[in-house]
């Protein structure tokens, strides 16, 4: 009798033990983070509150971003998607790329000036955001994170 509730006590420590291990390899998984999908009041309290600022650039961040201005529906922008998940894994640590879809977030599109998609919004952590507009390679990416975010 004890020999079977040791032996089920171990069994269930094994187990135990090894949806531990599950969590903490998913707990690493989610760490290695892609494009974050921000909302008008997340890009407020994480980028820049212009309503707060009207006149005035002042950006939140810990660290420089990228903002991808998008559409579910754009061609381009589809194109791009998979070039900044890279991205955000490649340059994890030291910049976010942020995402906002400009059919659900109107009014933050239409406060940055988003007239065509997709629109991507540099900010480094000092000085003004520079803008770009249209598709752009990977490389070109890296040369503007390097030049413009991380001043390398």
């Amino acid at each position: 009798m004890k020999k079977i509730i040791l032996t089920s006590l171990f069994i269930a420590i094994a187990l135990t033990a090894s949806a531990e291990s599950k969590k903490v390899n998913q707990s690493k998984e989610l760490n290695k983070m892609g494009t974050i999908h921000l909302t008008k009041t997340e890009f407020l309290a994480k980028v820049a509150n212009f309503e707060k600022n009207p006149t005035e650039w002042k950006y939140l961040g810990d660290k420089p971003c990228i903002i991808d201005f998008y559409a579910s529906w754009c061609g381009p922008c589809k194109t791009i998607a998979p070039i900044l998940e890279d991205l955000a894994k490649e340059f994890e640590g030291e910049i976010y790329i942020y995402k906002v879809n400009t059919e659900e977030e109107q009014e933050l599109a239409g406060a940055f000036g988003i007239r065509s998609i997709p629109s991507i919004l540099f900010c480094p952590m000092v000085g003004a955001p520079q803008m770009s507009q249209g598709a752009m390679p990977k490389e070109s990416f890296k040369q503007a994170i390097q030049e413009v975010l991380l001043k390398k």
